[in-house]
């Protein structure tokens, strides 16, 4: 149902009182109606009207007709003007108002209702009755607003207003204005853009017929009259529609092409196409939310009106067969139908299947959803075999190709157009791509033309390996790598880093590179200048190769072991290839440079049971006399003396590494040597006595140097003995010289060691019970010629 209201100027309304007010209205008003409506009570007569019109003038001044979507119903409102009021003062109008719930206005635009019969010509008083239903009035139907557009010049106006009012609807504020002196072509135009809006924009196209205030009206539509515009400031687009008026109009300053939708609604116009109006209508339907929000009118996926819009009248175009649908045009439709297809009526597949041949990806991706839902076999495989060849022109589309089984006789007529896109293909990611796309579709292909394929981009260095081996599935990436060796294979080398960068070389790494060895010392220079965990693995690969003379891999294997081996990974390169070791100068060096670096990095690392595990597979491997050989020789020795359990195993092994000094690398010499001094300087005095007099006179001096270094720190932070260590190499020297042996130096210094009173104190007491030294003890301090053991 809807309820009437009627308000005017009266002596005494309801309320008793006088002036404007609700003089009559319908029993049961909602609560906040009335409220809701009062705004819209307003009428000002032109300003060129007669101030006291008489009853003839007051018929030509104008009626507006209002409509505006109020709390969620329809409010209408026909405003006419009727000069004096109750006092006999002018300026009084009678305002007749419908609020009507939005189902009442099912399939009836608002426009509709310009002369209907509900409309009282006076006020009433007292009770209204409520109106059941509301019939539409004449000279507004579709068939006579075309009769009335005559000419192009009407359809090209049609075109601005229709983007107008879009702009107005999907801004959510501002408005066009209409210009006539009549009110009758306004009313028709506001037919014309009622009839080719879908019906949810319709619902929100508030109009009034008539404004006196056009800039201040709240409608998006607003009729005025030339008098009232030419006063007006022209901040709203404006268009000029009386009869003489042409195309003028001062909201554009070309005539331009406009929207797409807004062309076909001017096209349907012009061939008195009501159907294809129905059909734009349909399409944008479904693209709508079922709730209208507030704010701007927008599809139901948050798309500005005038694309939703535009999409539906590129989706009609295509159903029609039309040409010119640009591309960007397709694939908003395309989009419409993913996104809505479920909601699309089923006539507009029917009439896109023609289309199939001429459609782009996207579009046939959504036809072939369609197709499968509704079991038509037929068009999902046409649909699937056209998406196919149009990801044969684009291989990046692969990966977007449907799930499908083709029939045997489509994949036959496929398979062939696969193989000349491989033939032809740009790059490596293309031909990756294209293998996808046959695996996918359930394509074999011939292994030869796959491999020539890889080939020839390798040659041309195009493409990026890495890339086409993720794209291409499991069961081809082998055969794809094969052709992109081969194709490298004939190539200048300075050509091939192009292609074999890092992640590319990795990839390769594991290959067979017998047949190919000069790309294969690329690949594993690369990854085992890289990969300190894989260089074992690519000095075996190199190693393999028999190509390359042994210059170059020997060049290759410098670089792999730019930074020196770790005793584990030298030993397990010993352990795999001992007999090549020694024939490639880079590897040869190994062992000595990792004995080096052990020496630098202190006495744990010389002591590591790996590294002599390897000193000893380097003894076993390399000829005597090679730097290795001696290097090992020299921690073999270490190892024997500073695990001596005798005093004369570890006087023969200090004496071989002072032999090797000149022939075996001299950090390693000086720091084993170094080394051995400090452990030995942990035994008892005994045991170092008998060392020094086991040992040469040349070595005797250089240990007792290293022993008479001090260590640690003294009182005040001085470096010097403690009184522990003094004693005891006192009691070296001691020892040494009843043993018949002599070492100046060391005699020196424990005589001025002893030479001092508190020092010569703690001597007596720390050889209280070793009467033979303290009397050796005495001698020495003056001077006296070495005494000898007894017995």
């Amino acid at each position: 149902m809807a309820w009437q209201l009627h308000y005017t100027s009266a002596r005494s309304g309801p309320t008793g009182r006088s002036g404007f007010q609700f003089v009559a209205e319908t029993p049961g008003l909602p609560p906040g109606v009335r409220a809701a409506v009062t705004p819209f009570m307003a009428y000002r007569p032109p300003p060129d009207a007669p101030l006291s019109p008489n009853p003839q003038e007051l018929e030509r001044f104008p009626v507006a007709l209002a409509y505006e979507p109020v709390g969620g119903r329809a409010l209408l409102v026909r405003s006419r003007y009727l000069g004096q009021d109750y006092s006999g003062r002018y300026g009084n109008f009678f305002a007749h108002a419908v609020v009507a719930e939005r189902e009442e206005l099912e399939g009836l635009r608002p426009i509709e209702l310009w002369q209907a019969e509900i409309w009282a010509e006076r006020p009433g008083e007292g009770e209204l009755a409520a109106l059941e239903d509301l019939p539409p009035g004449a000279g507004v139907s579709p068939e006579t607003l075309a009769g009335r557009m005559a000419g192009d010049g009407s359809h090209r106006l049609l075109v601005r207003l229709v983007d107008a009012a879009v702009a107005a609807l999907e801004r959510g504020h501002g408005r066009l204005v209409l210009v006539c002196e009549d009110a009758e072509p306004i009313v028709r135009w506001i037919a014309v853009l009622s009839y080719s809006l879908p019906a949810a924009a319709t619902a929100r196209l508030s109009f009034t017929t008539f404004s006196a205030d056009p800039a201040g009206a709240p409608h998006r539509v607003v009729g005025t009259t030339p008098g009232v515009w030419s006063a007006a400031h022209h901040d709203d687009p404006a268009f000029f529609v009386g009869p003489d008026s042409g195309e003028d109009s001062t909201g554009s300053e070309d005539d331009g092409e406009g929207g797409r939708f807004a062309r076909t609604v001017a096209a349907c116009w012009r061939d008195r196409d009501f159907a294809g109006l129905d059909a734009l209508g349909e399409l944008a339907a479904v693209q709508f939310a079922d709730g209208a929000g507030d704010g701007g009118l927008r599809g139901a996926d948050g798309l500005p009106l005038a694309r939703v819009l535009d999409r539906a009248a590129a989706l009609l175009a295509l159903c029609r067969g039309e040409e010119g649908v640009a591309p960007q045009e397709e694939a908003a439709a395309a989009e419409l139908l993913t996104r809505h297809g479920a909601r699309v009526p089923e006539w507009v597949w029917t009439e896109l299947v023609p289309a199939l041949p001429g459609v782009g990806f996207d579009l046939a991706l959504a036809m072939h959803t369609w197709a499968r839902r509704t079991k038509a076999a037929d068009v999902a495989d046409r649909c699937a075999a056209r998406c196919v060849i149009l990801a044969l022109e684009d291989p990046a589309l692969a990966a977007r190709l449907p799930e499908c089984e083709l029939p045997d006789e489509a994949l036959a007529r496929l398979t062939p157009l696969v193989v000349r896109a491989l033939e032809r293909a740009a790059g490596l990611t293309e031909v990756g791509r294209l293998l996808a796309l046959a695996s996918r579709i359930g394509a074999v292909l011939p292994a030869e033309d796959v491999r020539s394929a890889a080939a020839g981009c390798a040659r041309r260095g195009a493409g990026d390996l890495p890339e086409a081996m993720a794209a291409a599935p499991a069961q081809w990436r082998e055969r794809l790598a094969d052709g992109v060796v081969a194709g490298l294979a004939q190539v200048d080398p300075r050509e091939r880093a192009g292609l074999l960068t890092d992640r590319a070389c990795d990839l390769l790494q594991a290959r067979d590179w017998t047949q190919e060895p000069g790309v294969g010392l690329t690949v594993l220079a690369s990854v085992g200048r890289r990969h300190r965990d894989r260089r074992v693995d690519v000095t075996g690969a190199l190693l393999r190769l028999s190509g390359p003379d042994a210059g170059e891999v020997d060049a290759v294997l410098r670089e792999v072991w730019a930074v020196p081996a770790a005793a584990q990974e030298c030993g397990a390169l010993l352990d795999a290839y001992e007999e090549l070791v020694p024939r490639y100068p880079a590897l040869a060096a190994l062992p000595s440079r990792t004995f080096r670096q052990a020496a630098l990095d202190g006495d744990t690392a010389l002591e590591d049971p790996v590294l002599l595990r390897v000193a000893g597979q380097v003894l076993a491997a390399f000829p005597e006399g090679e730097r290795a050989e001696r290097d090992a020789s020299v921690l073999i020795a270490y190892a024997k003396t500073v695990g001596a359990v005798k005093a004369e195993a570890a006087a023969a092994g200090l004496d071989a590494v002072h032999a090797a000094a000149g022939r075996a690398t001299a950090e390693l010499c000086e720091a084993v040597f170094a080394g051995a001094a400090r452990r030995l300087a942990r035994r008892d005095p005994g045991f170092r006595a008998a060392v020094l007099a086991g040992v040469s006179a040349s070595v005797r001096t250089r240990l007792a140097g290293r022993w008479m270094e001090p260590r640690g720190r003294g009182l005040w932070g001085r470096s010097g003995f403690g009184a522990a260590q003094r004693n005891e190499l006192v009691e070296v020297a001691l020892r040494l010289r009843l043993a018949g042996a002599s070492e100046p130096r060391l005699e020196a210094w424990a005589r001025a060691a002893a030479g001092r009173w508190r020092a010569a104190r703690q001597l007596e007491t720390y050889l209280r019970d070793e009467p033979g030294l303290r009397e050796e003890l005495r001698r020495l301090v003056s001077d006296a010629p070495a005494g000898r053991r007894e017995g």
